[in-house]
């Protein structure tokens, strides 16, 4: 029994395979994110050595935007201006999943 499941698994799977669709075309290219401002420049960036971290200064028409400090050890992390007020906030660039809390026991 368990060789006529397998042997019409086999042949089922195989025949999936063989049907192709014609006239297939490749995929665009994925354009490169976005380092431009609305108006068409593109941000200065001057790279700093403090101590054993390199820090990245990004700015656009002379503001300071964003900071970018890579530690000799560990994960880069950006510093952001969000509102332009001078107040940087610090954001990693890892992903959190959510983590609720489905049951206790």
């Amino acid at each position: 029994m368990r060789y006529a499941i397998i042997a019409l698994f086999y042949l089922f799977s195989s025949h999936a395979l063989a049907d192709e669709p014609k006239n297939l075309e490749p995929l665009p290219d994925v354009p490169p994110p976005p380092t431009v401002a609305k108006d068409g420049t593109e941000p200065e960036v001057t790279i700093k050595q403090k101590g054993e971290q390199k820090i990245e200064e990004y700015r656009i028409h002379g503001h300071l935007y964003m900071i970018k400090v890579t530690p000799k050890h560990g994960v880069p992390y950006y510093l952001v201006d969000m509102k332009g007020d001078g107040q940087f906030v610090r954001q990693t660039p890892m992903v959190r999943p959510p983590m609720w809390v489905i049951g206790h026991f």
